[in-house]
C-alpha cells in the first residue's frame, strides 16, 4: 500500500467506502499502488492499468487500455464516442461492488496480460483539429484530463483549439492552457458558467464578482 493513497482515502468525503473495497480487490491482483493524478492509480511494469476516480453520481475505476478488454459482460462505458482507449466500470454503492467482485478481478487479470503481451491501442488520428504541442504533452501526461477532454462536446473542444491556436508566443498558450485545465477538468467550456449561478461567460467569472456588482 502507498501511504499517499492512505492520506488521499482519508481526506475525500464521497466514496470512501467503495474506493477502500475497490483498493482492497486491486491490491489483491498485484499490482503497484501509486497516486497519480490526484487519483489512486495501479501500474504492473511502470504501465498505468487501472485507475480509481469518483464522480457526483458514481465511483469508477478505468482501465488504460479498456478497449482491448473482451468485456464479455457488457459492463464496461465508454464516456464518449471520441474516447479512444479508456473504459469504465461504474458503480453506484458498496454492495455493487461486492456483487461484482469476480468479475472486477476477472478484468484486472485481462487488463495485466494485455500489458504484459505489450499490446497497444491503435488511435485515431485526429485530422480536423491540430492542437498547439503544450496542450498534446498536457493530454499525453495526464490521461484523467485526456478523457474529460474527449468527453466535451466536439463545439467545446474547437473553442478551446480556438483559444490556444491564436496565442503566437510559447509562454501565452502555456499560461492560457494551464488556467483552463481546472475548467477542462470539470467539463465545462470557455464560455460556461463554473459559479452555478450564471449560464455563460462573460456573466460568470467564477468567483460571483460580476453577478454581486450587478445587484
Amino acid at each position: 500500500m502507498n501511504p499517499k493513497v492512505d492520506t488521499y482515502l482519508r481526506k475525500i468525503d464521497k466514496w470512501q467506502e467503495e474506493m477502500h473495497l475497490l483498493r482492497e480487490i486491486i491490491l489483491d491482483c498485484e499490482l503497484i499502488e501509486e497516486l497519480k493524478w490526484g487519483e489512486p492509480c495501479y501500474t504492473f511494469k511502470a504501465k498505468n492499468v487501472i485507475l480509481i476516480h469518483g464522480f457526483k453520481e458514481y465511483v469508477a475505476i478505468m482501465f488504460f487500455k479498456g478497449a482491448l478488454l473482451s468485456d464479455e459482460k457488457n459492463v464496461l462505458i465508454q464516456q464518449t464516442e471520441n474516447t479512444q482507449a479508456t473504459r469504465q466500470i461504474r458503480f453506484l454503492d458498496i454492495e455493487e461492488i461486492k456483487k461484482m467482485k469476480p468479475l472486477i478481478i476477472n478484468y484486472i487479470k485481462e487488463a495485466i496480460e494485455i500489458e504484459r503481451a505489450g499490446l497497444e491501442v491503435p488511435t485515431r488520428e485526429n485530422t480536423e483539429l491540430v492542437f498547439p504541442e503544450e496542450f498534446e504533452d498536457k493530454l499525453k501526461e495526464n490521461p484523467v484530463l485526456k478523457a474529460a477532454f474527449e468527453a466535451l462536446t466536439p463545439g467545446r473542444r474547437k473553442g478551446y483549439y480556438l483559444f490556444f491556436t491564436a496565442a503566437k508566443q510559447t509562454a501565452t498558450r502555456v499560461a492560457r492552457i494551464e488556467k483552463n485545465l481546472s475548467r477542462i477538468l470539470s467539463g465545462k467550456g470557455l464560455e460556461d458558467c463554473t459559479c452555478g449561478l450564471s449560464k455563460r461567460m462573460p456573466s460568470c467569472d467564477g468567483s460571483h464578482k460580476i453577478l454581486v456588482n450587478k445587484n
